[in-house]
């Protein structure tokens, strides 16, 4: 197509245009312009005209001008003018004046609105240092933000700063609704893409203390992840010294390009594999996940880590006691090395630091206590239990099943059987498949909706010894847990019928419903959202907590177990824990808490849990009570 040459009305045009693409200023100056040739052009008039407010006053230029300007700015101004011809010219002058200053007064309030809004986005810079930066939105964030505020409650002037895809102001009234109280943490909210480098530098990443990346509520939720990191670790400006990042990873595939992105400053939180870990000990072990879930809040006791010189030269076995208020895991020692529940004898070195539980880090308090006393004629020896197959029910199928299956295997004993009720489809080609990696279990594959009384009648579920609901991915939230509700009452009153007690662990996407499921009177329920929430908190706050929590919940290495009490003390007598401590060290274990089945339903109590417990103070147990301990196996 030819061009045509521009005309000079195609010009101007063309140049108003872009002059106008400036914004609020430039129309501002616009208006100046008309006023200020409005203003000129009547005073010429006037004073070249011989007119005067006056009958017979004539006015010069300058006097003209001022007159016409008085008149643009206040139309009242010529009430008093005289004279047909002169009043003519100043109506003019007025009534070009009105619509200048209503357009400039339409104009600067447009500006300024448009000035707050763009503030109230949150696009400033955020001037903040030592903050926990959170980058991203998904449901976990509100978790997340209240260990925080727990955690940081002995600081002063402690920050959040929050980077999302979303608007500032809707993100500041969610967290309004669902956190009342934020004590000395002040949260701040910006609008931006974690993935864009130049919006992440508005929440000062180099100054923050620690970043924690969010995986969306999305499909392809890694890439997400993975490009989050990508834009800090190759950040043109990043800082020389290495950040303190800690983010989700939903599929065991992406880890290996997540690790190689990060390159060593990241600690990721496997999701899938943490859920599937902690419902494959649970469904066993009554108890085990309300134990784990005291050990990731910030509320109760938890793991920290402790420089002790005064344990150099001591055995592993003597610091179990030196500590009064705190119950000791392990060490870690000058290279970094984590060691929980490490040989009885192991010497400790003037530089080893020591992994214990406690309410909070200066908690840890050396009490070289020589008059302990132990009741050695308390303590007892354990009964030889051999192990027998277990018969495990998994009421329903979703992405985290193939990893739960896969863990039991470590615990269960040869010969015991898994069945799988649910009616996703495909599920014949997933048993084949599990079948071939286990070895300890028969795996075999039932067809039914777990929600009707008659399919869990017709599959004997009273004859099972465990039983595992998994949550229907394929569901809302909310009618995914009612569907999980509706069959934990028909686990009931099976269980009532025949008077047969199976353990029962549930799987909840929401906890708000945990409250209306624990009517059920379920041992445990695994709310995954909630757990990956705490783990990424605490690592947040210390990323060497990494490898304690790869070895607690994994079935290498020692874990948490909860032991029958009668195999470590006499019960009905009162005991302190010393003694119980002493009873553990001698099965090469160590004791960190116990649970008083009588308050197992009670939420008030943790549930009968009590980790990190006083050690002189008395305690009378009953048979039914369990040791919580860390052992090997």
């Amino acid at each position: 197509m030819s061009s045509s040459r521009p005309s000079l009305k195609d010009r101007l045009t063309y140049a108003f245009e872009n002059t106008l693409s400036a914004g609020t200023i430039a129309l501002i100056g616009w208006l100046a312009v008309a006023s200020f040739f409005i203003v000129i052009a009547a005073g010429l008039v006037v004073a070249l005209s011989g007119l005067g407010p006056e009958e017979g006053e004539s006015l010069e230029f300058t006097e003209a001008a001022w007159q016409s300007l008085m008149r643009t700015l206040d139309p009242g101004t010529m009430g008093d003018d005289r004279g047909w011809s002169f009043r003519t010219v100043m109506l003019l002058v007025t009534i070009g004046g009105i619509f200048i200053v209503s357009t400039l007064i339409g104009v600067i309030t447009s500006g300024l609105e448009g000035k707050i809004n763009e503030m109230r986005k949150g696009r400033s810079r955020v001037l903040e240092k030592n903050h926990t930066l959170i980058l991203g939105w998904s449901p976990k964030i509100f978790s997340i933000i209240s260990e925080l505020i727990t955690a940081n409650a002995n600081q002063h002037h402690s920050r959040i700063v929050i980077l999302a895809d979303r608007d500032k102001v809707e993100m500041e009234d969610d967290i309004r609704a669902k956190i009342s109280k934020t004590r000395n943490t002040r949260i701040i909210c910006r609008t931006g893409s974690p993935l864009d480098t130049t919006e992440l530098e508005v929440a000062s990443p180099n100054d923050a203390r620690s970043i924690i990346i969010l995986s969306p509520e999305e499909e392809n939720a890694d890439t997400h992840v993975i490009k989050s990191v990508l834009a800090l670790t190759n950040h043109p400006k990043r800082k020389k010294g290495r950040y303190h990042i800690v983010a989700e990873i939903r599929d065991e595939d992406n880890l290996e390009a997540a690790e190689l992105v990060g390159n060593g400053e990241v600690v990721y939180v496997l999701s899938s594999d943490l859920i599937s870990r902690v419902t494959a000990q649970t469904c066993r072990q009554s108890g085990i996940s309300v134990v784990h879930n005291e050990l990731l809040e910030f509320g109760g006791a938890e793991v920290y880590f402790k420089a002790e010189p005064k344990v150099a030269g001591k055995t592993f076995r003597e610091v179990l006691f030196e500590y009064e208020d705190s119950a000791v895991l392990g060490y870690q020692n000058r290279e970094g090395e984590i060691f929980l529940n490490p040989p009885m004898d192991t010497r400790m070195e003037s530089d080893s630091t020591i992994i214990a539980v406690a309410p909070d880090d200066d908690a840890i308090r050396w009490s070289g206590k020589k008059n302990i006393r132990i009741d050695h004629n308390l303590i007892r020896q354990a009964q030889n239990r051999p192990l027998v197959s277990e018969r495990t029910l998994i009421l329903g199928w979703n992405a985290k099943g193939r990893r739960i299956v896969r863990e039991l295997d470590n615990y269960v004993a040869p010969g015991s059987e898994l069945v799988i009720l649910s009616d996703v489809s495909g599920m014949d080609e997933v048993v084949d498949e599990l079948q071939s990696l286990v070895s300890r279990q028969h795996i075999s594959f039932r067809r039914g909706i777990i929600t009707r009384r008659a399919t869990l009648d017709a599959i004997g579920t009273q004859d099972f010894d465990h039983v595992i609901i998994l949550s229907h991915v394929g569901l809302p939230v909310q009618e995914a847990d009612a569907q999980t509700l509706i069959c934990l009452l028909h686990l009931r009153t099976i269980a009532e019928q025949h008077q047969r007690h199976f353990g029962i662990v549930s799987e909840m996407l929401d906890i708000r419903n945990r409250v209306l499921a624990e009517i059920t009177r379920a041992d445990d329920f695994i709310v995954g959202d909630r757990l990956i929430s705490l783990q990424l908190t605490q690592l947040s706050q210390n990323r060497h907590l990494k490898s304690v929590f790869d070895e607690l919940f994994s079935a290498q290495g020692s874990e948490i177990y909860l032991k029958p009490i009668n195999d470590y003390v006499e019960t009905g007598r009162p005991v302190n824990f010393y003694t119980l401590v002493e009873s553990a060290a001698q099965k090469r274990q160590v004791a960190i808490g116990y649970r008083t089945l009588a308050l197992a339903n009670d939420a008030t109590q943790s549930y009968g849990v009590k980790l990190n417990p006083h050690k002189s103070t008395l305690v009378t147990f009953a048979p039914e009570d369990k040791l919580i301990v860390l052992a090997a196996e």
